[in-house]
């Protein structure tokens, strides 16, 4: 699991300054002084807060509305950057993070995301001006030659199997072997097979309504039945003689959130255990569970894997483990290979990895109001491909306008469910979306929904598994939609199958140069480099996310023009040889909901010779700010002028668009030589990488270097980016390496300095993403420095406990020894014997300043609420001094005390912890 270092502090207010906690240190200045903290501006934002002893201090976010278990992680940001993945609480609105030697002054701008929105309200949400305009749905394609939304001839039979639970390396409980079996009645000879896999969503329900992350489900509450949420996609195919199968992943779900990747390589188990079972079955029916023997056996050569959100990247792990075993300590499946994957579906899928399989054909299903993985970045499983192998694997990104996440699955459709379920959209009624929201021209209903993604299902297993080259249409970008799906607009785009010739703009045989342009990075922080910036209304799917707030080796080509005709040319790197093919199919992407963008498209040759194709016009997609609709659109240029004008089309130089509108914006994410046809895919000797994770202790002296467990596997020689994370800025330098099976090409070491002080576990990450010539199984992991020390004992000595008014309190708080990191702790005021303290006693400004609270009326110190001293030791130092100032006033009144107490790792004061104990004496 991503996290953040661990660290015994207890709020982000913790500053040492003159020894003391801020709101302390301003009240020895006395009101009115300059300060070297301003004490407001330090604290946590609302809904934050950090809890725990010093043994597991946890950043706590509490949200408002109940964030619901999804698919998307919910990750914690400081800065622009990641701090860590929190785990959530059972109520659904806490999510805690343990802190690892974050200092306080490294908790600024705390914000908390998911799937590409913010979720702690700030500029991504419902602040910004949406505007009330209705969005309007683009005009409908023309109608493809062949619907796959059809049914087929045959009836269907449904039962469901249930195995022994199995074990998989990382999960301390059993998983299920569950499925639900759709298949045709009356067919005969093998039948290819079609395996469903759900995503991360709640695992046990209640008959009143209470649902959970749990595994295994209490007495009292029932699984939910996810796997049961794609029966009317498992119908559709079983009619056109596919056998189905969709099968159940609670347990994973209740289990992978400590996981580096989320669960794939969990989820990727069971497919290929269930695959397993299913050859055994096909081999010996007489073994086979009941439902099994009556539906016709299923064919292991033609298999075609459909995902859902984690179940997505879940398939597309299945697909990489079968062609290129994954490292036996990490896998849960260690016998043959008996199957082959033609093809899987992608719907709504997570890619936490970002590691495509680019020589297995796959289609992603993007929803245009995808509430949990809103930031689609299931486009990766495209865009992450190009260049990788050898390209003829059709990579296709279906748009679905006006889809959310949920509604694919029946089980997390709200009047279809049978447990609780909701529409993961997160519209507002005071700031409805002019997209999304429910009853707009642009939404989608659950069934319409519903009945689109079978259509897409069934057209990837046409075209995939059938070979049936006519639905190719509905897939890569020509420009054609499925009557069975309608009402709903599903545009298309692909890279790969008979896109030849290229211009991309990270070509691993060499970049191209741009001019009358920019080249743009899709993840940068400034604002100047990144394609997309501060003033872009919506996201876009090319530009996601990753784990780094910096990639290299992903861009685009921004074009943005104030009067028409301002061309841009974009050279290759060589000569590109567009010989055979039909047209130049270009992916571009225009801002949302403009309309009418048009761009003169040319190619130049090596001999100078230009010739104008034609015009392309491109229209952006029905968008908002909380819409990721910056999605290129794919345009077919044919190339007949071309061979009219006599260009040499086997030696192009350069590609120049020039538009011809008045104004506008477009981004090229790439142009490719294109021609009818799906050739067979072929599976390259391709290299697999799998980073390991090592704890090693510190130690108490000496230096040691430990080097970062790395897998080199496979066939081949390939290359890919590194990433090496500096622990403490987070940070990350990266380098392109060449891999070889076997080799230790990727050679990060760490040094480790022990000694006998206290600190932190401090891990030490690399990430690895593909490049040219590889797949990248276990993208994340490195060395983890394991902190052997014991903590310093503290204990609370009174400096001045008994003062006249007027005087201050003092405390000092003492480590038994110096520790490396800042130790830190909170007490709050408690009820005392005989006569407290009040609020007219101490100091105002230290009153305002420590817990924003004024002196009236008049009440003890331990009913004033948010009163907490937040004390901090600096790393190095063997104690600090706190003070309480008190003020004299000229009422006669008896002896009065003060009990500050510890607080627990809930935030309750701390039977037995320490105590500050103060008395203050009538000054008269």
């Amino acid at each position: 699991m991503v996290r953040a270092r661990r660290i015994w502090v207890t709020a982000a207010v913790l500053l040492a300054v003159a020894g003391g906690s801020p709101g302390l240190a301003q009240a020895q200045q006395r009101s009115g002084a300059p300060s070297s903290v301003n004490a407001a501006d330090e604290r946590l934002p609302p809904g934050w807060r950090i809890a725990g002893a010093r043994s597991a201090p946890e950043l706590v976010w509490r949200s408002a509305a109940r964030v619901p278990m999804g698919d998307a992680r919910v990750e914690f940001r400081t800065a622009g950057r990641l701090l860590g993945v929190p785990a959530p609480g059972k109520d659904g609105h806490s999510f805690r993070l343990g802190l690892d030697g974050v200092r306080p002054d490294e908790l600024k701008n705390l914000q908390v995301w998911s799937g590409g929105r913010r979720l702690d309200g700030g500029p991504a949400t419902a602040s910004q001006d949406r505007g009330t305009a209705a969005a309007r749905p683009p005009a409908p394609l023309p109608a493809n030659g062949v619907d796959p939304g059809k049914p087929g001839r045959y009836r269907t039979v449904t039962g469901e199997y249930t195995l022994k639970s199995v074990r998989l390396p990382g999960f301390s409980e059993p998983v299920e072997m569950k499925g639900v079996v759709v298949a045709p009645s009356g067919a005969t000879g093998r039948r290819p097979l079609a395996l469903f896999l759900h995503g991360r969503h709640y695992t046990c329900y209640a008959p009143n309504g209470d649902i959970n992350g749990d595994w295994p489900c209490k007495r009292g509450t029932k699984p939910v039945p996810s796997h049961r949420g794609y029966l009317r996609d498992q119908k559709l195919l079983a009619s056109q003689g596919y056998v189905t199968v969709s099968i159940s992943a609670n347990g994973i779900n209740a289990q992978d959130g400590d996981a580096d990747d989320g669960g794939a390589q969990a989820r990727s188990s069971l497919v290929r255990l269930h695959l397993a079972q299913w050859a055994d079955w096909a081999e010996h029916p007489g073994t086979a569970p009941a439902v099994v023997r009556d539906a016709p056996r299923a064919d292991l050569s033609r298999v075609l894997l459909i995902g859902h959100s984690r179940g997505g990247e879940g398939v597309n792990r299945a697909a990489m483990d079968s062609l290129y075993p994954p490292p036996a300590d990490q896998d849960g499946y260690h016998g043959p290979v008996r199957w082959h994957i033609s093809g899987t579906v992608l719907i709504g899928p997570t890619v936490f990895g970002q590691n495509p399989v680019a020589d297995v054909p796959s289609v992603s299903i993007l929803p245009g109001c995808d509430g949990d993985v809103s930031d689609l970045q299931g486009e990766v499983y495209v865009d992450g491909t190009r260049g990788v192998s050898r390209g003829t694997a059709l990579h296709s990104a279906v748009y679905v306008i006006g889809a959310n996440h949920n509604f694919f699955n029946t089980e997390w459709t709200p009047g279809q469910a049978q447990a609780p379920a909701e529409d993961d959209f997160w519209d507002e009624p005071d700031h409805p979306d002019p997209v999304c929201k429910k009853g707009s021209a642009t939404r989608l209903t659950a069934n319409q929904q519903h009945k689109a993604g079978s259509t897409y299902i069934a057209a990837a297993a046409r075209l995939f598994v059938a070979g049936d080259d006519r639905v190719r249409p509905l897939l890569d970008g020509s420009g054609r939609r499925a009557p069975s799906a309608d009402p709903a607009r599903v545009l298309s785009h692909a890279v790969g199958a008979n896109r030849g010739a290229r211009f991309l703009p990270d070509d691993p045989a060499g970049k191209v140069s741009v001019s009358g342009a920019r080249l743009c990075a899709a993840v940068d922080p400034d604002p100047s480099v990144a394609c997309l910036g501060r003033n872009a209304k919506g996201s876009s799917p090319h530009f996601a996310t990753w784990d780094t707030d910096k990639e290299a080796g992903r861009h685009a080509i921004a074009l943005r023009w104030t009067s028409s005709g301002s061309p841009a040319r974009i050279s290759a790197a060589r000569p590109v040889s567009l010989g055979g093919a039909k047209a130049l199919a270009l992916r571009v992407i225009v801002p949302p909901n403009t309309s009418g963008t048009q761009l003169d498209v040319a190619l130049t040759d090596t001999s100078g010779r230009t010739a104008t194709l034609g015009r392309a016009r491109v229209d952006g997609l029905p968008g908002s700010d909380r819409t990721a609709s910056y999605w290129a659109r794919e345009l077919h240029v044919p190339l007949a002028a071309a061979g009219r004008a006599g260009l040499d089309l086997h030696h192009v130089k350069s590609l120049r668009l020039t538009p011809r509108s008045r104004s506008g914006q477009a981004w090229l994410m790439d142009a490719w030589g294109w021609r009818p046809g799906t050739p067979a895919a072929g599976t390259a000797k391709l290299s697999r990488v799998d980073v390991g994770r090592t704890t090693v202790d510190e130690g108490d002296s000496g230096v040691r270097t430990y080097r970062v467990p790395v897998q080199v596997s496979g066939q081949g020689s390939g290359q890919v980016r590194v990433y090496v994370v500096d622990p403490a800025t987070g940070r990350a330098k990266n380098r392109l390496v060449t891999v070889r099976p076997g080799g230790h090409d990727i050679d990060v070491q760490v040094e480790v300095e022990g000694n006998t002080r206290y600190g932190d576990d401090v891990p030490h990450d690399i990430l690895v993403k593909a490049v040219k010539g590889t797949v990248v199984g276990s993208h994340r992991g490195g060395i983890t420095v394991h902190n052997d020390d014991p903590a310093p004992r503290i204990t609370v000595t009174p400096v001045a406990g008994r003062v006249t008014e007027g005087q201050p309190l003092k405390w000092r708080i003492s480590l038994s020894e110096a520790a490396d990191v800042d130790l830190g702790t909170a007490f709050t005021a408690v009820p005392v014997a005989g006569t407290e303290l009040s609020t007219k006693d101490v100091d105002p400004a230290w009153l305002r300043d420590t817990a924003g609270a004024s002196p009236d009326p008049e009440r003890p110190l331990s009913k004033v609420d948010g009163l907490y001293l937040w004390l901090n030791v600096p790393a190095g130092k063997l104690g600090i001094d706190v003070t309480l100032p008190t003020v004299k006033d000229r009422v006669t009144e008896s002896e009065e005390s003060v009990r500050f107490q510890q607080l627990d790792e809930q935030g309750d004061p701390q039977s037995g912890g320490l105590v500050l104990d103060g008395t203050v004496l009538d000054a008269s």
